[in-house]
């Protein structure tokens, strides 16, 4: 599905007891577990490439959740782990600054990174010069892509974790089973033998992560190593063969372990994560957290990822947009209500056709205040779930329709743009200043969606004086009466019809004709579709300009 004007499709709420909003469902699940509180919400990610808006579904999925537990009174705390202790394995080919601007490998310090392959994140310096490394960079790229959204999280980096101790007591007792953690693994991943041991520890010689384990001690809290190759892809991370020891503070638990690792540390309740972890890492997380660790794994939850203009995320294609782009074309409560529907089914986030998402957001709003008329199903799923998307409840807003803020962008005058907007009846006379400010701001996000993708909104109106354009007599008779057709009432539809009609009963080329009222409105040879164009500029300056009077 698309971000288009589909029904919101939420679970009904109906005697089987399902409850409309599928938060709501995972909320039963916690608490039917009576947990401890602060309830513990954590998702997780590793710092590599760029955290982009599809990253940014773990952290609003667990906060929807979240929301809907403290709403019965509970105390949560939702956390975001950076697993910045894995090692960087190959290049990014797009990164992005504190600023929110995606830029190029070339474009930074990519010596930073190519000198460190096989280090930790955390221990590689940040190519932007502006963080203490990569991996703190990245962390701070994610906590401000919450914060943009209004979301709460905690952002606990692994690297501090281990560093602090917090780590040492879950990777003991997983080396102290090391034996059944073999076992356990070794039904997930063909490459574990009798050899294998579940710790990574870093290279005191050349500060890389390596896997070879040569022996280890429980009592002193230390393990031998080799360092020796480390696998990326296709590639080899060459390993620098230095012997040594190094305690359980000074390396990492492969990801397998690492993530039950978390869930014990944090005292995790709820991890919602996508659905390449669900054929593989969860199962394998569940079954270690049991059989080796001996505690219950969290309430987990399988969402589908969404794709970006039809495609999967990828930063190596450049199919990627960061929460702050996305702010910059709608509103964060329009981002979040994204957001609420049903995470089993994928979607695409069309930011082409973002109208539609704005579309269906204010609908959605309407149906909260009473304003539009909805079924039984639309109506208790705006009821339920409106306060969680909104700052504020606020009968007072004021919202342009996405379309028509974008024809009002074509003019760069505020005074205007608020003149034609309560002309046409989108501002209500007794709208307070602030919803009066509110509301033309959709005019900017609007005007921004037009030029970034070069849309049929992208022109700039030429308001102030009217552009030079060549008419003979018989297109001047042809304006005119188009001018006066439009005068008594009519609406974009029939607008455009009449305008193919004029043409006709001239004889005039209809390229030309149309060419002509681009001309007059914009000083070019094309633009929007014209007759609904025309019908959302005030009356009285779309006929001086028909009759060329100004």
């Amino acid at each position: 599905m698309s971000t288009g004007t589909a029904p919101m499709d939420e679970r009904d709420d109906g005697e089987d007891g399902h409850h409309v909003f599928w938060a709501d469902e995972v909320a039963d699940q916690i608490e039917a577990r009576d947990p401890d509180e602060p309830i513990i919400i954590k998702g997780g990610i590793s710092p590599s490439g760029v955290p982009h808006l599809g990253n940014v579904n773990e952290i609003m999925r667990g906060y929807f959740v979240a929301e809907a537990l403290r709403e019965r009174g509970r105390k949560v705390r939702q956390v975001f782990t950076a697993d910045d202790r894995d090692p960087l394995r190959k290049l990014p080919r797009k990164l992005a600054d504190l600023d929110g601007n995606i830029v190029e490998l070339g474009d930074v310090n990519a010596g930073a990174l190519g000198r460190n392959l096989g280090k930790p994140y955390t221990d590689i310096p940040d190519p932007f010069d502006c963080c203490d490394s990569y991996g703190e960079h990245f962390s701070n790229l994610i906590q401000q892509s919450a914060d943009l959204l209004g979301v709460p999280i905690d952002v606990v980096s692994n690297t501090e974790m281990y560093e602090s101790g917090d780590l040492e007591d879950v990777t003991a007792e997983i080396l102290d089973r090391s034996e059944k953690a073999r076992e356990v693994l070794a039904e997930y991943q063909d490459k574990v033998d009798d050899e294998y041991v579940p710790f990574n520890p870093i290279c005191a010689e050349c500060g890389k992560i390596t896997e070879t384990v040569t022996d280890f001690d429980i009592e002193e809290g230390t393990v031998e190593y080799v360092c020796t190759d480390l696998k990326a892809g296709d590639n080899t991370i060459d390993g620098c063969g230095h012997e040594g020891t190094a305690t359980l503070r000074e390396g990492k638990l492969p990801w397998r372990f690492e993530w039950p690792a978390q869930w014990k540390t944090l005292g995790v309740d709820f991890e919602p994560f996508g659905k390449d972890h669900a054929e593989g890492s969860w199962p394998s997380g569940e079954d270690i957290a049991r059989n080796v660790m001996y505690f219950e794994p969290p309430v987990p939850m399988t969402y589908e990822w969404f794709t970006l203009n039809g495609k999967p995320f990828s930063s190596s294609e450049g199919n990627i947009v960061l929460v702050a782009e996305v702010l910059e074309l709608l509103e964060p409560e329009v981002l979040r209500y994204f957001f609420t529907k049903d995470p089993n089914k994928a979607r695409d986030f069309d930011i082409g056709r973002l109208d539609l998402l704005v579309d269906e957001f204010d609908r959605f709003e309407r149906i909260y205040f009473g304003e539009e008329t909805a079924d039984e199903r639309e109506t208790a799923i705006a009821e339920r779930i409106y306060s969680m998307v909104v700052d504020e409840i606020r009968p007072e807003r004021t919202r342009i329709p996405y379309t028509f803020a974008a024809i009002l962008g074509m003019t760069d005058d505020p005074d205007l743009r608020e003149e034609i907007a309560r002309k046409e009846g989108h501002i209500p006379d007794d709208a307070p200043d602030w919803a009066v400010e509110e509301a033309l701001a959709r005019v900017e996000r609007a005007q921004t969606w037009a030029q970034r993708t070069s849309n049929e909104y992208d022109y700039d109106l030429k308001r102030t004086e009217m552009p030079e354009a060549d008419i003979d007599a018989e297109t001047a008779v042809a304006l005119d009466e188009l001018a006066a057709f439009i005068e008594t009432g009519h609406d974009g539809d029939e607008i455009q019809e009449e305008i193919y009609e004029t043409a006709k009963r001239h004889d005039i080329d209809m390229g030309d004709f149309f060419g002509t009222g681009y001309r007059l409105f914009f000083d070019e040879e094309q633009g929007p579709k014209l007759g609904p164009f025309l019908s959302n500029l005030d009356r009285e300056f779309v006929l001086r300009r028909l009759r060329r009077e100004g």
